[in-house]
Protein backbone atom coordinates (compact mmCIF):
# COMPACT_ATOMS: atom_id res chain seq x y z
CA UNK A 1 0.00 0.00 0.00
CA UNK A 2 3.15 2.28 0.55
CA UNK A 3 4.40 1.49 -2.43
CA UNK A 4 1.48 2.20 -4.45
CA UNK A 5 1.03 5.84 -2.66
CA UNK A 6 4.73 6.66 -3.44
CA UNK A 7 4.37 5.62 -7.02
CA UNK A 8 0.88 7.72 -7.05
CA UNK A 9 2.58 10.71 -5.85
CA UNK A 10 5.22 10.72 -8.28
CA UNK A 11 2.88 10.32 -10.94
CA UNK A 12 0.71 13.46 -9.91
CA UNK A 13 3.99 15.71 -8.99
CA UNK A 14 5.24 14.30 -13.31
CA UNK A 15 1.78 15.51 -14.27
CA UNK A 16 1.83 18.77 -12.18
CA UNK A 17 5.31 19.10 -13.54
CA UNK A 18 4.49 19.27 -17.53
CA UNK A 19 0.97 21.00 -16.98
CA UNK A 20 3.20 24.02 -15.45
CA UNK A 21 6.53 23.36 -17.96
CA UNK A 22 6.84 26.27 -20.52
CA UNK A 23 6.05 26.37 -23.46
CA UNK A 24 8.95 26.29 -26.24
CA UNK A 25 8.57 28.07 -29.39
CA UNK A 26 10.69 29.31 -32.30
CA UNK A 27 9.95 33.13 -33.35
CA UNK A 28 11.55 34.20 -37.01
CA UNK A 29 11.36 37.62 -36.99
CA UNK A 30 13.33 40.84 -38.60
CA UNK A 31 16.34 41.64 -36.90
CA UNK A 32 14.97 45.35 -36.58
CA UNK A 33 11.67 45.16 -35.82
CA UNK A 34 10.54 46.83 -32.40
CA UNK A 35 6.66 45.41 -31.92
CA UNK A 36 9.19 41.82 -33.06
CA UNK A 37 10.63 41.95 -29.68
CA UNK A 38 7.66 43.60 -27.62
CA UNK A 39 5.59 40.11 -28.83
CA UNK A 40 8.45 37.98 -27.84
CA UNK A 41 8.28 39.63 -24.30
CA UNK A 42 4.80 39.16 -24.36
CA UNK A 43 4.98 35.72 -25.02
CA UNK A 44 7.98 34.94 -22.63
CA UNK A 45 5.59 36.81 -19.94
CA UNK A 46 2.70 34.51 -20.75
CA UNK A 47 4.69 31.08 -20.04
CA UNK A 48 6.75 30.73 -23.70
CA UNK A 49 10.39 29.82 -23.36
CA UNK A 50 11.56 31.75 -26.81
CA UNK A 51 14.16 30.97 -29.38
CA UNK A 52 14.31 34.30 -31.41
CA UNK A 53 16.05 33.86 -34.61
CA UNK A 54 16.23 37.21 -36.60
CA UNK A 55 15.58 36.76 -40.62
CA UNK A 56 16.66 39.06 -43.36
CA UNK A 57 14.00 36.98 -45.58
CA UNK A 58 11.04 36.94 -43.90
CA UNK A 59 8.83 36.08 -47.12
CA UNK A 60 10.99 33.11 -47.52
CA UNK A 61 10.21 31.98 -43.68
CA UNK A 62 6.06 32.64 -44.70
CA UNK A 63 6.60 30.78 -47.91
CA UNK A 64 8.71 27.49 -46.40
CA UNK A 65 5.93 27.39 -43.96
CA UNK A 66 2.82 27.79 -45.47
CA UNK A 67 1.25 31.65 -43.83
CA UNK A 68 2.20 33.94 -47.29
CA UNK A 69 -1.02 34.68 -47.94
CA UNK A 70 -2.12 35.42 -44.17
CA UNK A 71 1.41 37.44 -43.92
CA UNK A 72 2.21 39.37 -40.73
CA UNK A 73 5.88 40.94 -39.61
CA UNK A 74 6.88 37.41 -37.75
CA UNK A 75 6.57 33.54 -37.76
CA UNK A 76 6.29 31.36 -34.83
CA UNK A 77 6.74 27.68 -34.65
CA UNK A 78 4.92 25.96 -32.16
CA UNK A 79 4.17 22.20 -31.71
CA UNK A 80 3.86 21.75 -34.84
CA UNK A 81 1.44 24.86 -35.70
CA UNK A 82 2.76 28.01 -37.10
CA UNK A 83 1.70 31.01 -35.61
CA UNK A 84 1.34 33.97 -38.14
CA UNK A 85 1.67 37.93 -36.65
CA UNK A 86 0.69 39.38 -33.14
CA UNK A 87 -1.79 36.32 -32.09
CA UNK A 88 -3.16 36.69 -28.06
CA UNK A 89 -2.43 33.86 -26.15
CA UNK A 90 -5.22 32.76 -25.35
CA UNK A 91 -6.06 32.09 -29.13
CA UNK A 92 -2.48 29.99 -29.35
CA UNK A 93 -3.56 27.77 -26.31
CA UNK A 94 -6.81 27.19 -28.01
CA UNK A 95 -5.03 26.23 -30.83
CA UNK A 96 -2.78 23.61 -28.86
CA UNK A 97 -5.33 22.33 -26.69
CA UNK A 98 -7.77 21.32 -29.59
CA UNK A 99 -5.30 20.19 -31.91
CA UNK A 100 -7.33 20.95 -35.45
CA UNK A 101 -6.02 20.03 -38.53
CA UNK A 102 -4.64 23.22 -39.76
CA UNK A 103 -1.49 24.57 -40.72
CA UNK A 104 -1.76 27.49 -37.96
CA UNK A 105 -3.53 30.32 -37.27
CA UNK A 106 -2.53 34.53 -38.40
CA UNK A 107 -3.06 37.77 -37.62
CA UNK A 108 -2.29 39.23 -40.66
CA UNK A 109 -0.77 42.68 -41.24
CA UNK A 110 0.05 44.45 -37.86
CA UNK A 111 -3.45 44.86 -36.67
CA UNK A 112 -3.51 47.46 -33.81
CA UNK A 113 -4.78 46.63 -30.19
CA UNK A 114 -2.93 43.46 -30.62
CA UNK A 115 -0.18 41.93 -28.36
CA UNK A 116 2.62 43.81 -29.13
CA UNK A 117 0.96 46.57 -31.37
CA UNK A 118 -0.06 48.53 -27.96
CA UNK A 119 -3.05 47.88 -25.53
CA UNK A 120 -4.99 45.02 -26.39
CA UNK A 121 -9.00 45.45 -26.96
CA UNK A 122 -10.18 42.35 -25.83
CA UNK A 123 -13.21 41.50 -28.79
CA UNK A 124 -11.74 43.76 -31.21
CA UNK A 125 -8.96 41.11 -33.13
CA UNK A 126 -9.86 38.23 -35.63
CA UNK A 127 -8.11 35.61 -35.94
CA UNK A 128 -7.80 32.96 -38.95
CA UNK A 129 -7.07 29.59 -39.37
CA UNK A 130 -4.47 28.60 -41.92
CA UNK A 131 -6.22 25.49 -43.63
CA UNK A 132 -3.94 23.26 -45.86
CA UNK A 133 -3.50 23.17 -49.16
CA UNK A 134 -5.45 26.11 -50.78
CA UNK A 135 -8.61 26.28 -48.62
CA UNK A 136 -10.03 29.46 -47.75
CA UNK A 137 -8.67 31.43 -44.66
CA UNK A 138 -11.10 30.75 -42.10
CA UNK A 139 -11.90 32.79 -38.81
CA UNK A 140 -10.55 30.60 -35.66
CA UNK A 141 -11.25 32.98 -32.96
CA UNK A 142 -12.33 37.11 -32.17
CA UNK A 143 -9.87 38.20 -29.22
Amino acid sequence: MLRLLKVSAWAIALVAAQAFAATMATVYKSPTCGCCEKYVEYLEKNGFTIKAINEDDMDAIKKRYGTARAASCHTMLVDGYVVEGHVPVRAIRKMLNEKPAIVGISAPGMPQHSPGMGEERPGTLTIYAIPKGNAKLTVFSVE
